[in-house]
C-alpha cells in the first residue's frame, strides 16, 4: 500500500474546487446538501421479488418500489495481476470500493487499486475534507467489506483487526484454512494498520453496527484496545440499544452491538434453511425412474437472537439525528443491510427476507428526513447479485411422467397470502453459496431526477454523488 498517494491525491482534488468553495452549500442555495446511500448487500432483483412476495404479497409493493427514479448498474471487477482482465462476478469489497471511489479494482481489496496497491480517495474522505459530516451504519461488523471500503484502505478485506493483519485463518466445516494476510499494511511495517484501527482513527462522525471482537483486541499503537484508541480519538462508545436510543447529538458516536455481525430478524421455521431434495434409490440409478422427496414447506418466524438488537431503522434514525444536528453544511451517510447477502450464502431465504424488510424500513426513515430537508439525495442500490432464485413451486414440466426437481438446495416457503414460493440455491457444491454477476438496481428519490441515467457502470455512482456534493470526482 502507498498511503502518501491518498494524501497527495486528496489534497490535489480538494484544491481543484477552487477558492471559497470548500464550505459553500450546494448549487449556491445556502442550504445543506445531504446524501443517504442505502446498500442491500447481495440484493438483486431475485432477492427483491422473493422478499416482496413474502412481505407484501404478489400484488404488493415495497417502499423502494415507489421511488420515482429507477436505473441499473453494471458491476465491474478486474483481476489483481497481469493485464487486469475483466472478472464477471464480484465480491463486496471491490464493489463497495467502486461506489466509494469510482475505481474498478479486484476482489478482496478495500479502497486500494488492483496490482499497484495504491490508496484510492473515498467519498467519505473527500466529503469530510470539504466540511461535510460522514457516517456509516451496517448490520454487519463495521469492519466488514462494505463499510470498510468507505473509510479504510487495505489490500485484503479479512485483515479486520491487529491480530490478523499478519495471518488470516478462516474456519470451514472441514478444517481451518490459512488465507495469508496483509503484513505490509501493519503499522509496525509502515502501513495504516488493520481495518478496525483505521476506523478508530478516522474522522467519521457516526459509526454503527457489529464487530466488537475486532475492537477488543490490543491496538498496535498500544497499550490499550482498539476500542480504547477510538475513545481516545474522540468517539463516544455505546454498546446497547438503550444506550443508542438515549444518545444525544454533539459527540462523535461509535456503536458496536454484537461480537460479530448483528443477528438477523427472521429465520426459517425451527431454524431450517434450504435442503437438498432426496431422490429414491431407483432415481439414483436412472433419472427417469423412482421418485424424489422435496423438502417440507415452512414459514418464516422471528429469530430469538434478534431480541434487544437495534434495528437498522433505529440506527439510521439515530445517525440522521447526529449528522444533521447544528449542521449547516450537510452530510454523507451510508446505510447497509448486510445479511441479505450473508443469509444467501447460508441458503437461508427467510434470513434474507427479513433483512430486505430492514432496509425498506430504513429507507422510510431516510425519505421522511428528505421530505423535511430539501437537497437530500436518497439512493438505494446493491453491491452485487446473489444465488437465490425464485423457481416454480410446481414445475412447468409437471405433466411429464418422470421425476423433475432442482439440482440445487431448495426451500419451499408458505407465504402469508396463502401461496407457496420455491427458492433455489445452486451456484456451488461448497458449504456456502456464491455471488452472481447480473446488473444491480439503482433507485432514487425525486432529487435523483436528471442526475441518474437509466443505465450506468457501478463506479459512476461515485461521480454522481461527488457531483451532488460538489466534490471533485477522483476519476473522469
Amino acid at each position: 500500500m502507498k498511503p502518501l498517494t491518498l494524501a497527495i491525491c486528496t489534497a490535489a482534488l480538494l484544491a481543484s474546487l477552487g477558492p471559497g468553495t470548500s464550505h459553500a452549500a450546494g448549487s449556491g442555495t445556502g442550504q445543506p446538501r445531504n446524501i443517504i446511500l442505502l446498500i442491500g448487500d447481495g440484493m438483486g432483483e431475485q432477492q427483491l421479488a422473493i422478499a416482496r412476495n413474502y412481505l407484501r404479497g404478489a400484488r404488493g409493493r415495497l417502499l423502494m418500489d415507489t421511488l420515482p427514479v429507477r436505473s441499473a448498474a453494471q458491476v465491474l471487477t478486474i483481476e489483481d495481476r497481469g493485464a487486469g482482465q475483466p472478472m464477471y462476478v464480484a465480491d463486496s469489497a471491490n464493489t463497495a470500493t467502486s461506489m466509494a471511489t469510482g475505481a474498478v479494482t479486484s476482489r478482496g481489496r478495500i479502497a486500494t487499486s488492483a496490482g499497484s496497491d495504491e490508496d484510492l480517495p473515498t467519498i467519505v474522505e473527500l466529503a469530510a475534507a470539504a466540511g461535510y459530516r460522514t457516517g456509516l451504519v451496517s448490520t454487519a461488523s463495521v469492519t466488514d467489506a462494505t463499510p470498510a471500503a468507505f473509510a479504510a484502505h487495505i489490500s485484503e478485506r479479512l485483515c479486520e483487526n491487529p491480530d490478523n493483519v499478519e495471518r488470516v485463518v478462516q474456519a470451514t466445516p472441514y478444517k481451518d484454512i490459512e488465507l495469508g494476510g496483509c503484513p505490509a499494511d501493519a503499522m509496525r511495517n509502515g502501513g495504516p494498520g488493520a481495518i478496525s484501527e483505521q476506523l478508530a482513527q478516522s474522522g467519521l462522525h457516526v459509526l454503527l453496527g457489529g464487530g466488537r471482537k475486532h475492537f477488543t483486541v490490543a491496538s498496535e499503537t498500544g497499550p490499550g484496545s482498539v476500542l480504547e484508541l477510538a475513545v481516545d480519538k474522540g468517539f463516544t462508545s455505546v454498546s446497547t440499544r438503550q444506550q443508542l436510543l438515549a444518545s444525544q447529538p454533539g459527540a462523535r458516536l461509535l456503536g458496536i452491538f454484537a461480537s460479530g455481525h448483528l443477528p438477523v430478524r427472521l429465520q426459517g421455521e425451527g431454524g431450517r434453511i434450504a435442503e437438498l431434495p432426496k431422490p429414491s434409490l431407483l432415481n439414483r440409478l436412472h433419472p427417469y425412474l423412482g421418485d424424489v422427496s422435496l423438502p417440507p414447506t415452512m414459514v418464516c418466524e422471528p429469530n430469538p437472537a434478534f431480541a434487544g438488537t437495534p434495528s437498522l431503522q433505529e440506527m439510521t434514525g439515530i445517525a440522521l439525528r447526529h449528522l444533521s444536528a447544528d449542521n449547516d453544511r450537510g452530510f454523507f451517510l451510508m446505510v447497509e443491510s448486510a445479511s441479505i447477502d450473508k443469509q444467501a450464502h447460508r441458503r437461508n431465504p427467510c434470513g434474507s427476507i427479513g433483512e430486505v424488510a430492514q432496509l425498506d424500513e430504513a429507507l422510510g426513515s431516510a425519505l421522511a428526513f428528505a421530505r423535511q430537508h430539501p437537497h437530500t439525495l436518497v439512493l438505494v442500490t446493491a453491491d452485487h447479485t446473489h444465488a437465490a432464485q425464485l423457481i416454480p413451486y410446481v414445475s412447468l414440466y409437471d405433466r411429464v411422467p418422470v421425476p423433475i426437481y432442482t439440482p440445487g438446495y431448495l426451500a419451499r416457503i408458505e407465504t402469508p397470502e396463502g401461496g407457496y414460493m420455491a427458492v433455489n440455491y445452486a451456484t456451488t457444491s461448497f458449504s456456502r453459496e456464491e455471488h452472481t454477476g447480473a446488473a444491480v438496481p439503482v433507485l432514487a428519490n425525486a432529487e435523483g431526477k436528471g442526475r441518474l441515467p437509466g443505465f450506468i457502470a457501478q463506479p459512476d455512482l461515485f461521480r454522481i454523488m461527488a457531483a451532488y456534493l460538489e466534490l471533485p470526482a477522483a476519476r473522469d
